[in-house]
């Protein structure tokens, strides 16, 4: 669907609510709608031009609307509304339209994000700034979840990482790197179990996170990325 077909069917969408948080099901005094509310009304009254330099993507001041390249596909983005519409592609799932934290993360990543390249080294959650902090949350949510997802199902994890065009890295028994925003890579890597040791798995990211995201960030974004492959995976 072309970007102007998609913005008109989420127009008409969004008038019949007063929030994304309200769209996706969640109350006034949920979590994940305070968090939106909040960074909606920063975004409201950003500078889109400043944004635009900053991150070095391109903005249309004529039609009021970001690109933003996120986990493989091209989104535009409204100003100053966030209505996010996608250019169609081979993917058929578009995260940014359907999960509540891939917008909260984006638009932070908007508000507070750099144009930044990684120098080509990984490193661990761990490893990051006040990874140590949420260490035991990114362990349950993401590390756990990756390993029980797919450790013994290295097929699947191979045919939904194609399918999103990731890279194949040499690491463990199978793993891929992701672009989740232009200029931050993230790589899956899987240890398949056996009879005597249970699956594993790591989740490494480019060394220039910090320059953009915090680590309760890099949590979500590890959740975002495991849930949309859960996605995908229902589409091929």
């Amino acid at each position: 669907m072309a970007f102007e077909q998609q913005d008109k069917i989420q127009k008409q969408a969004d008038t019949q609510v007063s929030s994304v948080g309200e769209k996706l099901g969640y109350e006034k005094d949920s979590k994940e709608r305070m968090p939106w509310e909040h960074y909606l009304e920063r975004y409201r009254t950003a500078d889109p031009v400043e944004i635009s330099t900053r991150l070095g993507i391109p903005y249309d001041q004529e039609k009021q609307k970001f690109s933003l390249r996120f986990l493989g596909s091209l989104y535009e983005i409204s100003y100053p509304d966030f209505l996010v519409s996608h250019q169609q592609d081979d993917l058929g799932y578009y995260p940014l339209e359907e999960m509540i934290y891939a917008r909260i993360l984006t638009i932070r990543f908007l508000l507070e994000g750099a144009a930044s390249a990684g120098t080509g080294k990984f490193k661990t959650y761990r490893e990051m700034p006040w990874g140590e902090v949420y260490l035991r949350q990114f362990d349950g949510r993401c590390i756990k979840r990756l390993a029980f997802s797919y450790g013994n199902r290295l097929k699947d994890f191979r045919a939904i990482m194609e399918h999103v065009h990731a890279v194949p890295v040499s690491h463990g028994d199978a793993a891929y790197e992701v672009e989740i925003y232009p200029g931050y890579q993230v790589q899956m890597i899987l240890w398949e179990g056996d009879e005597e040791f249970p699956p594993s798995s790591q989740i490494l990211f480019s060394d220039n996170f910090p320059v953009s995201f915090k680590a309760e960030d890099m949590a979500v974004m590890g959740d975002v990325i495991i849930g949309s492959l859960k996605a995908f995976g229902k589409l091929i």
